[in-house]
């Protein structure tokens, strides 16, 4: 692992030596450029060098350096930080329809993938279950079950308090929960270093360290400039997500908010740990703030936990951020609050003003295709929506084969420069209203 580019994850040293890609040097052509080697860019590779394409990734870093090696591992539901209900009325039933659909074929997408690889890549738990961290928030999780069983069929069981002790996942802030029998847990640095072996194995070239600095026009073809070649391409895919620079191209400036996400991953708990806690289970787990908490315990028994906060990524507010992740841990997982931790890190995860994931041609930039903003939900949406984008840029299919819900190209937001401050006051009013 090269140390100016190690990010600290307990994933990094689960997958040993990682293969080094070359960066990109002199000026080559390809049908299909892609920026980003995560989930996203990965799967569009795949898909279009599958299809007889000529396919280069270009990354800035490595292989999944960015959040698709440093998530806490949830291949589930998602994308979207709309409501059902929101999206029911904001596009219609059928169309709320298609997007479940298309979140339920993400997470097979990820499934056949392994399945058709033979990769190991520690799944476990059978769904996710969504904890209510107030008695009031229980209600709420009723009323969405319902809802989600009555338009949708999904299956979702809600679970007492009591039923959540017998199932192993006791604590003194979770009050019942409803649990979404989709999905399953894995070591996302496993996955997207296989991602990245399959791409290469369809005929993909991927160039590490070869930052894109600039898009531009010419001659038919989109010209890719990185600090020693270019890339001629007829089409590209934008898929840095939360890691993207606003100006390559400059189209981007204002359209994102990355958000930081912090996990800290303890040493293996014994026998007699979890049972003191109560807390035995599989199952991924998040509970009902806004300001989520999400953790799952690891098949050797170490235990994962994961929360928002952060917003200028400074070393200063890095460390702030590792107190504050103990303190809640703690408040919890009381039996565990003295359980050393052997990782901690962050990463970023890519939020869009209409709360909506993007998957489609770039306005004014014909030829350019993007896909991004999952809204912390990339394991499942960004591998489907990477192959997505590849279906649309090579013409084998259509923008309404997408349902409307992804379709939406971002929209700026407000006083982009003041993004940060708006964040600073959500995180505010949320953490008093998540109390």
């Amino acid at each position: 692992m090269a140390g100016e580019l190690a990010i600290g994850s307990f994933w990094e040293g689960t997958v040993g030596a990682i293969a080094e890609d070359p960066p990109l040097s002199g000026d080559v052509e390809a049908d299909v450029a892609i920026v980003g080697a995560g989930f996203t860019g990965l799967s569009a590779a795949l898909k279009a060098a599958s299809a007889g394409a000529s396919v280069r990734v270009l990354e800035a870093a490595r292989v999944g350096w960015g959040a698709s090696g440093r998530n806490g591992g949830f291949c589930c539901m998602g994308g979207s930080k709309r409501s059902a209900q929101d999206l029911v009325a904001r596009y219609g039933r059928d169309e709320a329809r298609r997007f479940v659909r298309f979140q339920l074929q993400a997470i097979d997408t990820v499934e056949q993938r392994l399945a058709d690889w033979s990769l190991d890549v520690d799944r476990h738990s059978d769904g996710e279950t969504i904890l209510a961290h107030r008695p009031s928030a229980l209600k709420g999780l009723a009323e969405e079950a319902a809802f989600l069983n009555d338009a949708f069929g999904l299956g979702a069981e809600i679970l007492s308090r009591e039923g959540l002790a017998d199932r192993g996942m006791a604590g003194p802030d979770f009050f019942g929960g409803m649990h979404v029998p989709h999905g399953f847990a894995l070591n996302p640095m496993k996955y997207v270093q296989g991602l990245a072996a399959a791409a290469r194995a369809a005929g993909a070239v991927l160039n590490a360290r070869s930052a894109v600095t600039a898009i531009r026009p010419g001659g038919g073809r989109w010209h890719l400039q990185t600090p020693e070649g270019t890339v001629a391409a007829r089409r590209v895919i934008l898929a840095g997500n939360g890691y993207s620079r606003e100006d390559v191209p400059d189209w981007l400036a204002g359209r994102l908010l990355p958000v930081l996400s912090n996990i800290l991953v303890t040493r293996p708990l014994t026998q007699g740990e979890l049972a003191a806690q109560g807390w035995t289970s599989p199952r991924m787990a998040a509970d009902t703030r806004t300001l989520l908490h999400y953790f799952r315990l690891l098949p050797d028994r170490r235990f994962l936990f994961g929360m928002r906060g952060g917003i200028f990524g400074t070393a200063r507010e890095h460390a702030a951020m590792h107190r504050r992740i103990r303190a809640d841990f703690a408040r919890l997982f009381p039996a565990w609050a003295r359980v050393e931790e052997s990782h901690f890190w962050s990463g970023h995860v890519c939020l869009a003003l209409d709360l909506n994931p993007f998957i489609g041609e770039v306005p004014g930039w014909p030829g350019v295709f993007a896909a991004m903003a999952y809204h912390g939900n990339g394991v499942s949406m960004a591998s489907l929506a990477g192959e997505a984008a590849a279906n649309l840029a090579l013409s084998l299919a259509r923008a309404d084969d997408l349902p409307a819900v992804v379709r939406a190209p971002l929209r700026r937001f407000p006083a982009p420069a003041l993004r940060r401050l708006y964040l600073q006051g959500a995180y505010w009013w949320y953490g008093l209203k998540d109390r």
